[in-house]
């Protein structure tokens, strides 16, 4: 047995002294005890000592392949008033230019920078499925298993979100240009899906298959219907209510706002994991804390494609849950997204410590919120520090200064506020020890075949 001894731990009860936890060789935690570790473990156990024991969250929301793009998008387009619809197209054009060698490249690192930041688990929202201009390749899960082949090497937690796309609006206009390679139809949706189940059980057991409908105005509502039956228990992802003119185009197609016509017309519960909706009205905010589903923030993409802001404090008052993801990849940064989570609460309200609650700080608040959030919407049994749970896992550097005569609530309001990725030191996903002295394990080799990729793709963005 593996056991991780920390010096401090935050456990489902708080933060807890001297803990040793036992992770068993299926990658499970298997016992969580205090005080002394030499009465704790037997001749044969490996130990591994830290300072500061924390539990992984997951990236609840990824397009892996958009990473590539990080950089590119910051000129205004040909419209004065630069916006999300004019950052697609760029995307768009940006998608032909991607083989699937490349598509795991870039997947592998962006799943290496996210294990270094201090997630454990990949939730990737994923619709890149065909070649340019629209034809399956041989394998219709080509890609899916691309986005598995990343997962083996880095050995990062994956669930792996196939996705629906379906149209390209409200109008059920069809799919164009870089658009094509996205597209499904209902058959091909519930084809593709059981080829990318079949093509990941390759993968370790922690291993999840969920379904994705893209969004209200990209699938029918009678297809939203069907392929909710595809895996009924499976983790259910959606994009909802994250533009101005996307709430417009649903109303005026559907008869009611995308909150209210999805809660009107689907059984949303747990399962469920609703993406942005930075365009909510309070009862709508209301409805969706009510539905026990996940609100699934990327705070730092929503301010880069001025998406609006979440009313986190009004939810989470209402016992909604969260979890945090990197959507578009521009920047992967676990203490960042949290940061930007609570800053923009406190620029719209004219407050501070926004999310802190009295009984928990800011950090503490929203660090356990993700962490459990983010595993309720991965559908893995993780997010806390007990046994049954995966050994997903960070541990901060002990030797930061900035961590210097600070405990508990105070180090992680100090990781979040004051520090970046770099205080993270270790990272273990289902006990497998990826992350080692703030480092991936495979880094030089993942970073080459990056390299590699941004050399060939650099004459042609």
């Amino acid at each position: 047995m593996k056991i991780i001894s920390a010096k401090q731990a935050l456990l489902p009860q708080g933060w807890v002294s001297d803990v040793h936890v036992g992770v068993g060789a299926d990658g499970r935690i298997v016992s969580v005890n205090y005080g002394d570790s030499a009465s704790l473990k037997s001749s044969d156990d490996e130990v591994y000592s830290v300072e500061t024991l924390l539990p992984s969250p997951a990236n609840l929301h990824s397009h892996a392949f958009q990473r590539a793009m990080a950089g590119l998008t910051e000129k205004r387009g040909p419209d004065p008033r630069d916006s999300f619809w004019t950052w697609r197209k760029l995307m768009y054009k940006f998608l032909d230019q991607l083989t699937p060698d490349d598509i795991e490249a870039i997947t592998a690192f962006v799943q290496m920078e996210m294990l270094e930041a201090g997630y454990a688990t990949n939730v990737e929202f994923h619709y890149l499925h065909k070649q340019p201009g629209g034809a399956f390749y041989d394998n219709p899960a080509e890609l899916s298993e691309r986005i598995a082949a990343a997962a083996e090497l880095t050995g990062v937690g994956l669930t792996l979100l196939p996705v629906h796309y379906q149209y390209g609006g409200c109008d059920q206009r069809p799919l164009k240009g870089g658009q094509q390679r996205f597209s499904t139809d209902l058959i091909e949706f519930e084809l593709l899906w059981e080829r990318a189940s079949e093509g990941v059980k390759k993968l370790p057991a922690d291993t999840v298959v969920g379904v994705a409908p893209h969004s209200l105005r990209a699938v029918s509502p009678e297809n939203l219907k069907i392929i909710q039956q595809i895996a009924p228990s499976a983790p259910f992802h959606m994009h909802l209510a994250e533009q101005i003119q996307e709430v417009e185009e649903v109303q005026a197609a559907w008869g009611a706002r995308p909150v209210e016509w999805l809660f009107d017309n689907a059984a949303v519960d747990a399962r469920w994991c609703l993406i942005h909706c930075t365009q909510l009205l309070p009862h709508e905010t209301s409805a969706l804390a009510r539905s026990g589903a996940v609100a699934g923030l990327c705070p730092i993409t929503e301010s880069s494609l001025g998406d609006g802001i979440f009313d986190g404090v009004s939810y989470l008052e209402q016992g909604g849950r969260i979890g945090i993801g990197s959507d578009s990849n521009i920047r992967i940064s676990l203490s960042e997204e949290l940061r930007t989570l609570d800053y923009s609460q406190r620029l719209r309200d004219h407050s501070r410590a926004a999310l802190a609650s009295a009984e928990q700080s800011t950090g503490r608040r929203i660090f356990e919120s993700v962490a459990e959030g983010g595993a309720q919407a991965a559908g893995r049994a993780s997010g806390r520090i007990k046994i049954g749970m995966w050994a997903d896992l960070i541990a901060l550097d002990g030797d930061h200064p900035d961590f210097i005569g600070r405990q508990g609530d105070a180090l992680l309001d100090t990781f979040i506020f004051a520090g970046d990725d770099r205080m993270v030191q270790d990272v273990w996903s289902a006990g497998r020890h990826q992350v080692r002295a703030g480092q991936h394990i495979q880094r030089d080799s993942i970073v080459d075949s990056y390299k590699c990729v941004m050399k060939k793709l650099g004459g042609n963005l």
